[in-house]
């Protein structure tokens, strides 16, 4: 198989370019050559697909296979993609659940409806700028388009951060604020499980959209936390407290405690969509055990979050250890079972 991955130096592109060199396929990557490596014999294409003949170094090329990861201006998907249409049969973009329009119930499909986005946009929220990619996408490639509507991405190689600050924290020692319930369902996705469905579905010519994140409660908050204690051996205690006291002192779910969204809260969403149809299109997701190992050691390896490749820095992850100390102290009392 030829393939071409738009990027292919970031996270998601990053992972689809190993799994592809680890098929034995034959990878091009295109993207300014401003950000990180290519693995060797992977072929590298330079251009800036935002600046007046940006695309050129694509003309003349044949591919199998495409996979967009794109997360700016939908219009440059649609350049993208008119500029790839008679040199691939298939173009995968890697979308996300994000694309939903609020409010969107826990266990909405696909078929749920999407933001109001255009095709040719140049700018807008995060939102609006991936479904104007889906909606480019298939504008010009149809039903040849693959939309990959991940959700959270956890695995090595993860550039925003959140399992890394669990792990970093976990690692620091001591008492760690554990946010509750022990058992809460969690949706997510591994890079590298991702990454192999795309190339399997794309190279079988499927189209249409697809929820590609693992079933809710593959894994839950507490198996999350305790494969991190057991892995990183740093003696860390978790102190599992109840929700309530936790969204009082104003921290943000997702954000402030990475991952975690408990049950009730207004995006709770994202973590239960239905997820049949990319089950049935043959989704496979390893053990969160493993995923945690493996980008453990490839934190320790690399010693900090990389930059996101091309893409704007986001406000750091995670709760500031002063403020975790003081909410500590503040819910000694109401701590849940260990």
């Amino acid at each position: 198989m030829r393939l071409l991955v738009l990027g292919g130096t970031g996270f998601v592109g990053g992972a689809t370019v190993a799994e592809a060199v680890r098929r034995g396929w034959s990878v091009t990557v295109f993207n300014r050559g401003l950000h990180g490596d290519v693995q060797a014999g992977v072929h590298r294409l330079r251009g800036d697909r935002t600046a007046p003949g940006g695309l050129a170094a694509l003309a003349g090329g044949e591919w199998d296979l495409v996979v967009d990861t794109w997360d700016g201006a939908p219009r440059a998907v649609g350049e993208a993609a008119r500029a790839l249409v008679d040199s691939t049969p298939h173009y995968v973009y890697v979308s996300s659940g994000s694309v939903y329009a609020e409010p969107v119930e826990p266990g909405s499909d696909e078929d749920a409806p999407t933001v109001e986005a255009a095709a040719d946009a140049v700018d807008g929220d995060y939102a609006q700028l991936k479904a104007g990619g889906e909606r480019a996408a298939v504008e010009v490639f149809g039903d040849r388009a693959l939309l990959a509507r991940a959700g959270l991405i956890l695995g090595p190689g993860e550039d925003i951060g959140r399992l890394p600050w669990w792990l970093s924290r976990i690692a620091r020692g001591g008492e760690v604020l554990a946010p509750g319930p022990r058992e809460l369902p969690l949706q997510y996705v591994d890079v590298r499980d991702l990454a192999a469905w795309l190339l399997d579905r794309g190279a079988e010519g499927v189209g249409g959209a697809y929820n590609v994140v693992s079933r809710t409660g593959h894994a839950t908050m507490g198996e999350l936390l305790d494969a991190a204690v057991a892995m990183i051996a740093s003696g860390a205690v978790l102190r599992w407290t109840d929700p309530e006291p936790i969204l009082a002192a104003g921290v943000v779910p997702w954000n402030d405690l990475p991952i975690w969204i408990p049950l009730g809260h207004e995006y709770r969403w994202l973590q239960e969509r239905d997820v049949t149809r990319a089950y049935a299109a043959g989704l496979v997701c390893r053990p969160v055990a493993e995923t945690v190992a493996d980008t453990w050691r490839w934190l320790r390896e690399v010693g900090r979050v990389p930059p996101r490749a091309g893409r704007p820095a986001r406000a750091a992850v995670g709760l500031d250890p002063q403020r975790e100390a003081a909410l500590l102290a503040a819910v000694a009392g109401r701590v849940m079972p260990a």
